[in-house]
């Protein structure tokens, strides 16, 4: 079983079948298995993206790159707080940390308060992204994962796994079980960002790509078993 990973939830996941807004038996679901590994002595962080109430390209093409982004990351943070209320309501503390503080409502970034956090059975949400436009949240969730040293990056999508071709355009697109970042590269898979790839395959960090609505799909995933993987996802390596 992993021990320290680093789960990546988007934004769209947690507005479930709403699309938009939070769906609470969603997020309640999700808050259940994070409880579950924790209990299991898995230290978690996640990340959470805002795509259930904005996204970079949601604005219009007048509008600048840079702002449009920025609204993007505040997004983020208004998931994260939800998402610490939802588990304190559950009995679990959790710590909201980005880039740079904001006001009394986040903590700023630190390798070592994090780790600290995570040893005591907190689980820190990382919000607002990188700080910096044109980097997606799955770039930062790359980026925590190596510098907190995680075991695995865990992306919770809307697809159960990695396809080798768009399995919304082709009926007859095959599931992979495992694949390799090369592979996502060269082949265009364009199920997580180039520079994640780039990043893991740099430092030779694992990841797993599965289906949020799964059930049990959290605890299969930082399971480290293989067949439990390849049931719920796909293993992405070096």
């Amino acid at each position: 079983m992993y021990k320290r990973v680093i789960i990546k939830l988007s934004g769209e996941a947690l507005a479930g079948e709403k699309e938009t807004g939070f769906c609470d038996s969603t997020i309640d679901r999700i808050s259940a298995q994070v409880i579950e590994i924790m209990r299991k002595g898995v230290q978690a962080a996640l990340v959470v993206g805002g795509g259930n109430f904005w996204r970079g390209r949601s604005g219009s093409g007048e509008m600048d790159r840079v702002k449009s982004d920025q609204i993007g990351m505040m997004a983020t943070v208004m998931n994260a707080l939800y998402l610490t209320e939802r588990l304190r309501i559950r009995g679990v503390h959790s710590v909201v940390m980005t880039p740079t503080i904001i006001g009394v409502v986040t903590e700023q970034f630190s390798k070592d308060k994090a780790l600290e956090y995570m040893k005591k059975g907190s689980v820190i949400i990382f919000a607002c992204g990188t700080g910096h436009p044109f980097f997606s949240t799955d770039t930062i969730a790359a980026i925590r994962g190596a510098e907190l040293e995680a075991d695995a990056l865990l992306f919770a999508k809307n697809i159960d796994g990695v396809y080798d071709s768009d399995p919304s355009l082709n009926g007859m697109a095959r599931k992979l079980d495992h694949v390799t970042y090369k592979q996502i590269l060269t082949d265009g898979l364009r199920v997580i960002d180039l520079a994640v790839c780039g990043i893991c395959m740099e430092l030779d960090m694992v990841s797993i790509i599965f289906g949020l609505h799964e059930p049990g799909g959290l605890l299969s995933a930082v399971s480290g078993d293989d067949n439990e993987i390849y049931r719920i996802g796909t293993k992405v390596t070096v």
